[in-house]
């Protein structure tokens, strides 16, 4: 059982007992014994509406479409005001899936399964006519068994899933709907590991080695006991078999309690932010002298330290948590996000200095993680967003109107420790996760909780806030019963009231919620408490608080990428406040402040405003490239106008020019909030920064003058596509002047032709106000610029991708599936 200590919280080290049987260091590592999983996203059915009979084999949907899952259809839209402006005006209402599948007779005697990793939402899934499983709540993975009701042969099967999001003013931001995550079929032995039944940890960590201990949790479908040999081999980073162990135990029917295994390895290659090593676990089942299952598992050796003074450290060294949240959307995709898309956004706020991403405020896709792990970032994994009764869910604004109060509170009393025990069982052998956390601003006053700390705001009839302990506390000690080796958070919203009900106590670190004003109170009154920013806005003071006190763990700001749903009125589907990235991935002023107060590389960047006075002022926003005064990476103002330039840098000093004129020469050890500053007449041509450290350059940045639009270029991030049907290529278009320049405030409507083996996922240009279908050939820039998807099939050939505007010069790119 975890305990707390009085300053300093350990989550490093549990007892084990001593290695047993045998083990086999340096072979090289064997191929797979057992194929167990089969991709099952290709060749699905779909309809809107609610057929009846929809479920039975014998159902006609000769006529329905037919699609790969991953699939959101509210993204298809249309979005209408009659909507909810939380989920972003989009649709939702209910629909069905089918697929149709053959398991050959050789198979007959073998468990098959199947693997959703998330359906939006009250999910029902039938085979063959009869009802299997479900799950209401969207963000949840979970399996269902069709083994009692599979036909093998030529019989065929059938595999429906209601989905009903009827309630589409569910949620405070964009769901999606449908089964927006990826489904695999599994078929074992009757004998072979249980589902999410491998627990790894590393109880004990030192330079020259490290105690790796593996739980393995058998499913024994046979009906009768079984004599098992347990196989754990561990591959190194490259690949290496590094130490293998065997053991041997009698499987009883049904699932069976956990085996124990200890290895310990020499020399263990540690995961961190900056070396992410991953291991590698090859755990083999085998009766009666043949392998008859094997089940791969990613693991990272490291130890985290969470301390009431000191914060946070990992491998023993401290490090500030530079965090930002994150929704699950992506934009024009929606909800359906390829991992490959997700990669790009989390490289690009890996490039910003950020360290962690909290998933707020639910589970997120599996692939997030594996990419977390692969490249370095901490998770804090998030369950909830509210307990119940509901939250308010805005129906015609962004806190405006009457609101929705369905959601998850309808499910949580019945489903919240099945649902946080699923995420917590399925994500615990990460090694990028850090935290759990039960919910998000549970305690916001009112909403629905109350309590007379309040004072004047105390409204009597609402909830008691002592209904937070009563439905927290069996959270934690759920997430605790499966995890014992990361603290157990929430992002609390008012302090005042969780504390007057004692619920931070329960939690072994404590996140707060725009409350940074409380952070050294609450620290002289409570010194054992492990205080961390939960959710942060962009203030650069707020993050001086954490720069300078090693008490506070680090901050999450809000958010790291736009995000649908959360709007104000409509047209406006989603929130393009807060983002360090628009949902293009294209970086925003605050995005470069934000590389300079936590990138280590050297960096400056230059955007621009024109000063508004008198005349101008009364025309705020007018002119050339102009936000009404919002620094902007651009270099096209009026003529005569005072422009103010900020200066956002990392380095010693900065010179700026323009044409090559000195206009002078900063410290950043003069900065204002972070960032330099110059009021200069406009002047157009090239408006260059330096950076210097030590006197010498070590960066620049250049924005030069936009001459009129000319034409179009398109940057693709990749040119060769594998012919697998998940490959990603994102292509930026631009609209550029004569000289290559993109023109800031440009918004051609451009056309888009496609030829060849690529589907086009969608069309977006970081705006969020526009009537267009993501879907559409046609798209206007914003800011002279915008993103095209586009995902391979699996077929070979070349494409061809052509963009045309009128006036403009046309551009095209090819690109190669193989």
């Amino acid at each position: 059982m975890l305990k707390k200590l009085a300053r300093s919280i350990g989550f490093t080290a549990l007892l084990f007992t001593s290695l047993s049987d045998f083990s086999v260091f340096g072979q090289t590592a064997k191929p797979a014994a057992v194929q167990r999983y089969v991709d099952f996203n290709a060749d699905w059915l779909f309809a809107k509406g609610d057929a009846a009979s929809a479920m039975m084999p014998v159902f006609d949907d000769a006529s329905w479409r037919k699609l790969n899952v991953p699939h959101d259809w509210s993204i298809e839209g249309p979005f209408g005001p009659e909507y909810a402006s939380g989920n972003g005006y989009a649709p939702g209402g209910i629909a069905w899936y089918r697929k149709h599948f053959t398991i050959e007779k050789d198979q007959q005697g073998r468990c098959i399964a199947v693997e959703f990793d998330g359906v939006y939402d009250h999910s029902q899934v039938y085979i063959n006519g009869f009802i299997v499983a479900g799950r209401p709540y969207g963000y949840s993975s979970f399996q269902c068994d069709l083994t009692p009701y599979i036909n093998f042969g030529s019989g065929g099967n059938v595999l429906a899933v209601r989905v009903d999001h009827s309630r589409f003013a569910d949620s405070r931001w964009y769901t999606g709907s449908g089964i927006y995550r990826n489904v695999r079929l599994r078929i074992t032995d009757k004998l072979h590991v249980a589902y999410d039944g491998i627990y790894v940890t590393t109880p004990e960590v030192k330079e020259t080695s490290a105690a790796v201990r593996i739980e393995t949790v058998l499913d024994n479908a046979s009906g009768q006991s079984r004599t098992v040999s347990v196989q754990s081999e561990i591959l190194d980073p490259n690949g290496r078999s590094a130490a293998v162990l065997a053991s041997e135990k009698n499987a009883e029917s049904g699932i069976n309690q956990p085996m124990i295994q200890e290895i310990k390895l020499e020399n263990p290659q540690l995961w961190s932010i900056e070396s992410p090593s991953l291991y590698t676990l090859i755990t083999r089942i085998s009766s009666g002298g043949s392998v008859v299952d094997e089940v791969s598992t990613r693991f990272g050796i490291r130890t985290i330290n969470f301390d009431a003074n000191k914060g946070f450290s990992l491998n023993g060294k401290s490090v500030k948590l530079k965090g930002v949240c994150i929704h699950h959307d992506a934009g024009a995709l929606g909800s359906a996000v390829p991992e490959k898309v997700l990669e790009r956004r989390l490289r690009i706020l890996q490039e910003l200095g950020v360290n962690a991403i909290r998933t707020s405020h639910n589970p997120p896709a599996p692939e997030l993680l594996d990419i977390c792990d692969r490249i370095g970032l901490l998770v804090k994994d998030e369950a909830f967003d509210e307990f119940t009764p509901a939250k308010n869910k805005w129906v015609a604004g962004w806190n405006a109107g009457v609101p929705s109060r369905w959601g998850y509170a309808e499910s949580f009393e019945q489903w919240a420790i099945t649902d946080i025990q699923d995420m917590v069982r399925r994500d615990r052998n990460h090694p990028c996760i850090i935290m759990w956390s039960i919910g998000n601003e549970i305690d916001y006053a009112n909403d629905p909780f109350s309590h007379p700390v309040l004072g004047s705001d105390y409204r009597p009839q609402n909830p008691p806030a002592s209904e937070l302990v009563r439905l927290g506390k069996p959270l934690i000690e759920a997430v605790r019963k499966l995890d014992s080796t990361r603290p157990v958070s929430a992002g609390l919203a008012n302090m005042p009231m969780s504390d007057a009900v004692g619920l931070p106590d329960l939690l072994d670190a404590v996140g707060y919620n725009y409350q940074e004003s409380l952070y050294a109170s609450d620290h002289q009154k409570k010194p054992e408490r492990v205080i961390f920013g939960s959710e942060n806005n962009h203030q650069y003071n707020n993050w001086v608080i954490v720069r300078d006190n090693d008490y506070v763990v680090g901050q999450f700001l809000w958010t790291g990428i736009d995000y649908l749903g959360e709007s104000g009125s409509w047209p406006n589907r989603g929130n393009i406040s807060f983002g360090l990235l628009d949902t293009c991935g294209f970086k925003k002023p605050n995005a470069w402040l934000r590389q300079s107060l936590w990138s280590d590389k050297p960096m400056v960047c230059v955007c621009t405003s024109v000063v508004m006075t008198g005349s101008s002022a009364r025309r705020r926003g007018s002119g050339s490239g102009g936000r009404g005064g919002s620094p902007e990476e651009s270099w096209n103002r009026p003529e005569g106008s005072t422009v103010r330039i900020t200066c956002y840098t990392n380095c010693e000093q900065v010179q700026l020019t323009v044409n090559d004129k000195l206009i002078g020469t900063q410290l950043l050890a003069d900065a204002a909030n972070g960032v330099l500053n110059w009021t200069i007449p406009y002047e157009a041509g090239a408006l260059k920064a330096v950076g210097l450290k030590n006197g010498a350059a070590v960066c620049e940045y250049l924005l030069k003058t936009a001459g009129p639009a000319s034409r179009i270029e398109l940057v693709p991030d990749q040119s060769k596509l594998l012919a697998d049907g998940r490959d990603i290529c994102h292509i930026e278009f631009r609209i550029t002047d004569d000289k290559g320049v993109r023109v800031p405030d440009a918004q051609n409507l451009l056309k888009f032709e496609i030829s060849g083996p690529v589907r086009l996922l969608g069309i977006d240009n970081g705006e969020m106000t526009g009537l267009e279908d993501y879907r559409s050939m046609e798209r206007r820039a914003s800011r002279g610029r915008g993103l095209a998807i586009l995902q391979s099939t699996t077929a070979a050939g070349r494409t061809t991708v052509t963009v045309t505007s009128p006036g403009l010069q046309p551009a095209a790119v090819e690109l190669d599936s193989r």
